[in-house]
């Protein structure tokens, strides 16, 4: 994000604390994250000394070319590669998503053997092949009419991963005039916002539904002797019980109302089913844009913006664009 707000705050919260800097760019020069790492970068510097600061900063880039692979061999970074062939949308099992969630406190390598995992069990096509028959399966469904794909989840940790699958999804498929558009939902929150128009709205939709088969804690719902919420009825159950129970009823619902459900079920949400989940979902994006016939690995619909955006602010060599969208405004 470019928010001046956000980015304020942020620095004046790290005032008084210790913290490092991974920025991630292939080129360097990328508009929010080259804002975003000269402003860090500097209060860094400012707080440690240059010398400090250059321990505490980690650049995943390109191997050989770009502004902030020249930058970190001048500056003595430690570094680790983006290879030429991987788009951002797939680069979560590379160093681009690792290293960070690794810091987060997560086993990588988990989460790499479940991807290891599903590439082994889609190395060949088959009718029992989960990546195939998914995008077979929402191909049919657009081809059908149903041009916008919610993907839904029961669990709020999901809910970044749902917004992952819509740029995977949205930045592949979304050329030549065609495409199915992502969206994304969290269940049972979201019931409350987008419940009645999934429900009773226009019939272009169907559900891809994230369903977690167990968690990892218990909590069971107390009795209450007043009784005034009126939940007696369900004390002594668990809480995931009436989740299930919720979802059930939700897909039940909705498939009566003619929304289209597609169901994928994972037995509890750890490293090694998550990365199972993500491999899964990008080779069904690839084998879905070649049925779409768009190229699912490029994105040149993302340029447009950015050529605007610079010929309004006056870069240098875009004197030309700048004169003609001035113009444009002054029609």
């Amino acid at each position: 994000n470019i928010g001046e707000d956000y980015l304020y705050e942020l620095q004046e919260f790290l005032k008084d604390k210790r913290f490092g800097i991974i920025v991630i760019s292939k080129s360097g020069t990328t508009t929010e994250p080259a804002i975003a790492f000269r402003l860090l970068k500097e209060q860094l510097e400012a707080q440690v000394g240059k010398e400090k600061a250059s321990k505490l900063i980690v650049a995943i880039t390109d191997a050989k070319r770009g502004a902030l692979r020249q930058l970190a061999t001048e500056e003595g970074y430690k570094t680790f590669v983006i290879d030429d062939n991987v788009g951002g949308r797939f680069s979560v099992l590379t160093p681009v998503g690792l290293l960070p969630i690794a810091v987060a406190g997560f086993d990588i390598k988990k989460l790499v053997k479940g991807a290891l995992e599903l590439q082994h069990d889609t190395e060949k096509a088959s009718d029992d092949n989960v990546s195939e028959l998914y995008a077979a399966a929402r191909n049919a469904l657009y081809q059908a009419g149903k041009k916008i794909e919610i993907l839904v989840n029961y669990n709020p940790k999901l809910h970044y991963f749902g917004e992952w699958w819509k740029q995977l999804y949205g930045e592949s498929e979304g050329k030549d005039h065609k495409g199915i558009y992502p969206a994304a939902v969290d269940f049972s929150t979201d019931l409350h916002s987008m419940g009645q128009w999934i429900q009773d709205g226009e019939r272009t939709i169907f559900e891809t539904v994230l369903s977690v088969d167990s968690v990892k804690h218990t909590k069971v719902i107390p009795s209450d002797e007043a009784n005034l919420d009126g939940l007696n009825y369900i004390a002594g159950k668990r809480v995931d019980e009436v989740n299930k129970m919720a979802e059930l009823g939700t897909r039940i619902a909705h498939v009566d109302g003619g929304v289209p459900n597609i169901r994928i079920t994972i037995p509890e949400l750890n490293e090694e089913y998550l990365g199972q989940l993500i491999y899964f979902f990008e080779k069904a994006c690839g084998i879905s844009g070649y049925i779409l016939d768009v190229n699912p690995f490029n994105q040149p619909g993302v340029e447009d913006y950015k050529r605007n955006m610079f010929a309004l602010l006056e870069k240098p060599g875009y004197e030309e664009a700048t004169k003609a969208i001035q113009s444009k405004l002054g029609e």
